[in-house]
């Protein structure tokens, strides 16, 4: 078939370029078998890795539900009368012997920022010194490093708000050294038509597939219908459904973490049997990837008090920016495979920022509590999303750019 590409930019000969140091130029070598390979080993490996990190740095927004003493936030919550149904208290049936703090939205709003002020230190740094002396060590002691600090979260949270935040910013320090590191290596592993396949594993793993046939096994849609459920667990779900609670806040991000699974597959088999460029595909999924959220981050905010929706609206959103893992993410080394950890530190690095002020502008914007004042949190936070993927749909390139050739790693072909 042929390719769209060539009609959607056709000034700058861009599309057809791309394509030539992967297809066309070089001899192009037998692939190798899949099955336990090398490469495929380190995609495993480092998704175990990531999946610890990713439950590191998400695991206090998870706690911190249950560690805050309800009324010190019920006072405050005003959005209490527009949905009063979300706010009546009920009395929920699960152990309540663990320790409360006395944390208003503010201070856990710089609790959970806290993390950023470390990584955002050691992205770069990281990148450089990856690319001078290897991934392994680096990403294997940060990611050690993070999971000794968060051992001491419980003693931190005791000594105090001062302390947890500190405790937090050097857990921060250990993982932002990781991306870089990963990426640094990803730039000596990764066979070009193979990289979205084999970063895509290695951010969010194979295991999904796994993860998939067990969901539809085991899982029903409410605990009305399912098979197995012991009549004391379903009096507990439906008598604590209006609570918040911990696993809704993760919802979201495992509806991500499917989506870069399904992506990174989609993207390489474009790129490899439908001869797509890589400029397309890396503009495509981004475009999807950033608007698709705006679309119903935005979509949020119209929907009044109704919770079900809400949550289905925020998951999609999230969902969907799973599609940038095979887009933005990884152009890094589309362009500059022997600069890929720098890069990633640089630009992570920035970032890094929207996570260390985004609960400060999100709290100020939000002094009420409102829907309507969240409605304008997820318009600002859309508006961004679209700049993004407009700026990078006229910018982006993918071919590896002159400045960034290494023959040494073989990139110049």
């Amino acid at each position: 078939m042929k390719s769209p590409v060539s009609d959607l930019a056709p000034s700058d000969g861009e599309e057809g370029s791309d394509r030539t140091p992967l297809l066309q130029r070089a001899p192009q070598a037998e692939t190798a078998p899949v099955c336990c390979s090398a490469r495929y080993n380190l995609a495993f490996l480092s998704f175990f890795g990531f999946f610890v990190l990713y439950s590191l740095r998400v695991n206090l927004s998870v706690a911190l539900v249950d560690m805050v003493d309800s009324n010190t936030t019920a006072k405050d919550n005003r959005t209490s009368y527009e949905c009063a149904e979300h706010s009546a208290p009920i009395k929920v049936l699960h152990n309540q012997t663990g320790k409360k703090y006395q944390w208003d939205a503010e201070t856990q709003g710089w609790i959970l920022g806290s993390f950023f002020y470390g990584y955002i230190i050691t992205q770069i740094p990281g990148g450089y010194v990856a690319s001078k002396s290897g991934g392994k060590l680096l990403l294997g002691f940060g990611i050690l490093g993070t999971a000794v600090f968060t051992l001491f979260t419980p003693l931190a949270a005791d000594f105090g708000v001062g302390a947890l935040v500190a405790l937090r910013a050097l857990e921060g320090l250990g993982e932002g050294v990781t991306f870089p590191a990963m990426h640094a290596m990803w730039s000596s592993w990764a066979p070009p038509l193979e990289r979205s396949k084999l970063l895509s594993i290695s951010y969010a793993g194979i295991i999904g597939i796994i993860w998939f046939i067990l969901w539809i096994c085991l899982v029903s849609d409410t605990p009305e219908t399912h098979k197995t459920i012991s009549p004391y667990e379903k009096e507990y779900i439906l008598s604590s459904l209006k609570n918040q609670n911990g696993f809704l806040s993760a919802v979201p991000y495992l509806g991500c973490w499917l989506c870069m699974i399904l992506s990174g597959q989609a993207a390489d088999n474009l790129r490899a049997r439908w001869n797509f460029s890589t400029l397309w595909v890396r503009r495509v999924f981004s475009l999807i990837g950033m608007i698709g959220p705006a679309v119903f981050l935005v979509a949020a905010g119209f929907i009044g008090c109704d919770y079900s929706l809400a949550v289905a609206f925020l998951t999609i959103s999230t969902t969907l920016g799973g599609f940038c893992s095979s887009g933005f993410s990884i152009n890094h080394l589309d362009i500059a495979p022997s600069y890929a950890g720098i890069l990633l530190g640089i630009t992570n690095t920035f970032a890094t920022i929207p996570g260390m002020i985004g609960p400060i502008i999100a709290r100020s914007l939000t002094p009420e509590n409102t829907i309507g004042e969240w409605k304008t949190v997820f318009c600002i936070a859309a508006a961004i999303n679209i700049f993004g993927a407009i700026f990078f749909t006229l910018f982006a390139k993918g071919e590896v750019q002159n400045w960034a050739v290494s023959d040494h790693r073989g990139h110049r072909n």
